[in-house]
Order: C-alpha cells, then sequence, then structure tokens
C-alpha cells in the first residue's frame, strides 16, 4: 500500500503580519508542522502498524524552511519526502494550491492508494485543499474523519463527524481523507529517529520539474484573493457578583 500525506508548515504564532497583497509574510517567524498535519501523519502510521508494507511519502509546498516539517514527519516514521519549493508557488489559494500538488502526484509519484490531509491548516483554516486535491484528481473524498476503522484492499472504513452525528463509511480506494484532531495518538520522536531520518529520500521540485503550468499556480493561478485581513477584537462587558448568587443571576438572566 501507498500512502501520501500532504502536510504543511504554519507559523507559530498570533503576531501574523500581512504584505500588501493579504498573505501572510512568513519571513522572521517561527513556523510549525501544522497541527492537523501531525495527526495525518500518525494515522498513516498506524496503518501502516496494520500493513507493513505501506510506504508513506511526505508532500509539501513551501519554501526552503519547510524541509523542517519533512524532516520531522521522517523521523516519526514517513519513508520519503517531496517538497515543491518555488516563488512562483507563493500566494497560492486552496485551488491554486490543489492543483500544484495534483500536479506533483500525478508527475513524480504517480501509484498511490491513500492520501492524507490535515482537516484544517491553521493559518487559513479554510478546510478546502484536501477536497479540491480530490476533484483535481478526480477520486472520492472522505472530509472530517476521526478515525480508520479497517484498511483492506480497495477500499477502507473510516468514523467521520457529521453535523449532528458520528457516521462510519466505507469508500473505494484511491481516496483522499482529511483528518481530525485526534483521529490518531500522538508521538514524538526519539534521537535515533532523526539520525534514521537523515538517511531518507527527501526531494525538492520546481514548477518545470513537476511540469506546472505556473500560470495556474501561486497568485496568477488563484481566482480568490483576501480582500482584508485584521485581528478582531474580542469585548466583554463583566458583571461581579459577591453575594446573593442565584438571586443576582436569575435577575439578570430575566433581564436577557
Amino acid at each position: 500500500m501507498k500512502i501520501v500525506v500532504c502536510i504543511k508548515q504554519v507559523p507559530d504564532t498570533n503576531d501574523v503580519k500581512w504584505s500588501k497583497e493579504n498573505n501572510i509574510i512568513r519571513e522572521g517567524l517561527t513556523n510549525i508542522l501544522n497541527p492537523y498535519d501531525e495527526f495525518a501523519i500518525q494515522a498513516a502510521l498506524e496503518i501502516k502498524k496494520i500493513n507493513p508494507d505501506t510506504k508513506i511519502t511526505l508532500l509539501s509546498m513551501g519554501p526552503s524552511c519547510a524541509k523542517e516539517a519533512l524532516e520531522y514527519g521522517l523521523a516519526l516514521g514517513a519513508d520519503n519526502g517531496i517538497l515543491l519549493s518555488d516563488k512562483r508557488f507563493s500566494g497560492a489559494d486552496t485551488n491554486a494550491t490543489a492543483k500544484t500538488l495534483a500536479q506533483a502526484i500525478k508527475n513524480k509519484i504517480k501509484d498511490f492508494d491513500i492520501i492524507i490531509t490535515g482537516q484544517f491548516a491553521t493559518d487559513g483554516d479554510t478546510a478546502q485543499t484536501g477536497p479540491s486535491l480530490a476533484h483535481q484528481l478526480n477520486i472520492p473524498v472522505l472530509t472530517y474523519v476521526k478515525k480508520v476503522l479497517d484498511v483492506e484492499e480497495g477500499k477502507l472504513d473510516a468514523k467521520c463527524e457529521r453535523e449532528n452525528n458520528i457516521s462510519t463509511f466505507e469508500i473505494q480506494t484511491p481516496c483522499v481523507l482529511c483528518v481530525l484532531k485526534g483521529c490518531a495518538k500522538l508521538s514524538d520522536p526519539k534521537i535515533e529517529d532523526y539520525i534514521k531520518a537523515q538517511k531518507k529520500e527527501l526531494r525538492i521540485f520546481n514548477a518545470d520539474d513537476i511540469e506546472m503550468d505556473v500560470e495556474k499556480c501561486g497568485i496568477k493561478g488563484s481566482p480568490t484573493f483576501v480582500q482584508k485581513a485584521f485581528r478582531p477584537e474580542i469585548s466583554r462587558n463583566c458583571i461581579k457578583i459577591e453575594e446573593n448568587f442565584a438571586k443576582e443571576i436569575l435577575s439578570h438572566i430575566r433581564e436577557i
């Protein structure tokens, strides 16, 4: 079995600055692996425990510093990694990102059974890239996955969160799974895991390497843009109650 895990490096801070195009300025920021993507890697590793012949490829798009996220994933237990790094990829919305990832998968990976992504990225929170990737590859997708229950040749079962319930679905492979936090148990890599990771293959490709149409990636290929970015102001009116708690609380409830 072959699994592709799409991961992303995100800023580890709330003090985000924006460019004139309303894109995040990442220079000078501390970056971390997107928390949802760490669960995506662990979900793939749990499948590998059941199917030892499974090969896990990590795929990321970003600047050169995104190698750190891939190296961390390799230390966790993934088999190899691919970084898509090109200035022409920068400023991509979810549509352009999905097209670029899909092109890399078609061009450099080709054969796969499952693609796993985090449901959200903490720097965007759109939950669109996974489903968009499935659309680009013309394969089925399951979103809000809480747990991968069983994997067999040609299909898998997964428990997914829906608006009013938790449901179990069977889906044919190849497919895309968009996972939630808690879908797998997290573990930290040890020093020896990082040493082993140094011997694993990590390839870096640009737009030309994956034969990407540069009119369809980055800002040029993004039909949507951020019109305005701002930090929300949170204000609360608090009432301090020091005695006759029940009576005071009820009186305020009646006023509401």
